[in-house]
């Protein structure tokens, strides 16, 4: 049986591509193309967009002499070829896993990495600080090139960065929009629509085939119709835009067309100042399946290449997703005041059934999450409800807006935050690690995280019955598989409650002080250790008579949650605790002070100690084997 990679096989390095005879590189992107399905087919991972950029990840390192040239990727979602041509081919049977590589560009991964990317439109700020550093080194030649998708084109800082580089006509810049017509969810916004209009729309295309036909017999006339077309095309197409900024507009071009793109990029290598390519690639380009269904292949675990994805049965645990997308449809459906926002995360966030149920009442802003937060404030301005779907890790992206226009102002706006805690195999870019201590801080805010999916409902209710900014924190994935009721009933502000009661005799009593997803293994750690558990509920405000309570009948204290430990709930125990002058040992159990890799979710907290067995070892190892205390002071 042949070797279906021949040609891959034999690229370990860019120099050993930009060897290869330029004839030979359609054939190196159609193994490229087959190695990247059959590898994400028995990893998992981000797929669709991968695919789109085969050819154009082949002529970047064909034109340019990388890693001297700099190539920065946004978001990085589209990085695989990139990875497999620069010497990591046989490190992707272990991607996104314990110990492997991460699914994204990482400075320490590979000189190749330029820049750690997976939060979206930082590509052209990067790479223009990169231009700037070398211009101001005396490397006149080197160029710098940010690969930006069209998705990522949505967001405010992508805008400040082309306003910035506009200017700078003495760095070598070259901005690459990668236009597939896709970001996560189907695009929004009027640039898109621009794009779409006018590149691909019928009329400009049908009126250029008229006018071929009509003019052919003619010579004369057809070199002026191509010259005239030429010039409508710079009145009306995006380029227009994008030289308004200051840049030289080239585009756009078939970037599945390799000869063509080695040609352009070969060009704009010898070219000074800013210069803007855009480029036309099909999201899920060559894998047919992926083609007609690129949200479904966007971020696949694993399947069979042959088969495709197969949609199974609905697990028999809903995701927290799920719940807070049932709520959402039940809670629109009593009160028409309510209205969902989304940045660019529609079936992430939960909310395809409700954009289908109430269309007039979903907005998907696209990927701009400060825009996104202070639209919501508009709204609840004007005594509408929104509801703000988002991830913990893009909540930190509009911190500001949060603090400014939403909780300076006490505007009633519900955030829905999910992906809080470690979110597994996108590892530290995307883990929603810090909103308990960030959220906490902001005066007006209530901040409320749910010990199992039931629980993740009812709080929901209670965030939107709340007249201010309120925020649910939930993680990735199911928790206990609880039965969820159907009703909207919320639960008492800022109310805690005592899930276990130790039996342990005075001198041994141990509190767990538990928040949201550690209620679960608290209690499993409490039935080694006969320790009480309180399932917290609130972080914010916090339930201090409860701390109060179980710290004057117990003779320590262990916090514990899914959060940095620097600054989270733990923090607000001891606070409370030194605001009451009550003095107890207290063992804060949390997320460590370093960022944590990629790696299975249940496999990531065990590392960090939070399993049952890790808060037990914990405890014991703090306070002994036999976990008896002499009722003493102690220290907080």
């Amino acid at each position: 049986m042949s070797d279906p990679y021949q040609l891959l096989s034999t690229i370990d390095s860019p120099a050993d591509l930009r060897r290869l005879p330029r004839e030979r590189l359609p054939q190196l992107a159609d193994e490229l193309r087959e190695f990247v399905l059959h590898s994400v087919s028995r990893t998992g991972g981000h797929l669709s967009s991968n695919l789109g950029t085969v050819e154009l990840t082949i002529a970047l390192h064909y034109a340019f002499n990388t890693p001297d040239d700099r190539i920065v990727w946004d978001v990085g979602h589209q990085s695989y070829p990139h990875k497999i041509l620069t010497g990591r081919r046989d490190a992707m049977d272990r991607l996104r896993q314990a110990d492997g590589i991460s699914g994204f560009p990482r400075r320490c991964e590979s000189e190749y990495d330029v820049f750690g990317t997976a939060h979206s439109s930082t590509s052209i700020s990067a790479a223009l600080g990169m231009a700037v550093a070398s211009r101001n080194q005396g490397h006149a030649r080197r160029q710098h090139i940010a690969v930006i998708g069209d998705g990522s084109m949505s967001a405010g800082m992508a805008f400040e960065a082309l306003n910035n580089a506009g200017v700078m006509r003495d760095t070598n810049l070259i901005v690459i929009l990668n236009d597939n017509e896709m970001s996560i969810s189907p695009p929004v916004g009027a640039l898109h629509r621009h794009l779409t209009k006018l590149m691909s729309g019928r009329f400009y295309a049908t009126a250029r085939r008229v006018g071929q036909k009509m003019l052919d017999p003619v010579p004369p006339l057809r070199e002026f119709a191509r010259k005239f077309e030429e010039h409508a095309k710079g009145m009306l197409g995006p380029g227009t835009i994008f030289e308004e900024f200051g840049f030289n507009y080239l585009g756009p071009i078939d970037g599945h067309d390799i000869d063509t793109l080695v040609s352009t990029l070969a060009n704009l290598r010898e070219r000074s100042g800013p210069q803007f390519l855009h480029v036309v690639t099909r999201k899920g380009a060559g894998y047919k399946l992926a083609e007609a269904d690129p949200i479904l292949y966007h971020g696949p675990g694993k399947f069979d290449p042959v088969r495709g994805i197969v949609k199974t049965s609905l697990p028999s645990k809903p995701t927290y997703t799920q719940v807070f997308g049932d709520w959402i449809c039940d809670m629109a459906a009593k009160d028409e005041r309510l209205v969902g926002i989304t940045p660019a995360m529609r079936e992430g966030s939960g909310l395809v059934k409700f954009e289908q149920q109430f269309p007039q009442r979903y907005f998907d802003v696209g990927i701009a999450e400060q825009h996104a937060v202070t639209f919501a404030a508009g709204i609840a301005c004007e005594g509408a409800k929104p509801v703000v779907a988002i991830y913990s890790t893009f909540l930190q992206r509009a911190y500001d807006q949060l603090i400014h226009d939403v909780a300076l102002q006490n505007l009633d706006v519900t955030f829905a935050i999910d992906r809080a805690g470690l979110v597994g195999a996108d590892g530290a870019t995307h883990a929603g690690n810090y909103d308990y201590a960030f959220l906490r801080c902001i005066p007006n805010m209530v901040v409320m995280a749910p010990a199992d999916e039931a629980e993740c409902r009812r709080m929901l209710t209670t965030a939107y019955d709340y007249a201010g900014p309120a925020a649910v924190r939930y993680p990735r994935g199911s928790g206990t598989g609880v039965a969820v009721d159907a009703g909207l009933e919320p639960i008492a502000l800022g109310r805690g409650e005592v899930r276990r009661q130790s039996t342990a005799a005075a001198g041994e009593r141990i509190a767990i002080l538990a928040f949201g997803s550690m209620v679960a293994p608290a209690l499993g750690a409490a039935e080694q250790l006969d320790a009480t558990v309180a399932n917290m509920r609130f972080v914010k405000p916090l339930d201090v008579a409860l701390v109060r309570e179980l710290a004057e009948s117990h003779d320590a204290i262990v916090t514990v949650e899914e959060g940095a430990i620097m600054g989270g709930a733990g923090s607000a125990i001891t606070e409370a605790l030194a605001a009451l002058g009550i003095v107890r040992p207290v063992l804060q159990l949390g997320l460590p002070d370093r960022f944590i890799d990629h790696g299975e979710q249940a496999a990531l907290l065990a590392g960090c100690g939070l399993d049952a067995a890790g808060i037990a070892r914990s405890v014991r190892e703090r306070f002994g084997t036999r976990v008896r205390l002499a009722r003493v002071a102690g220290s907080v």
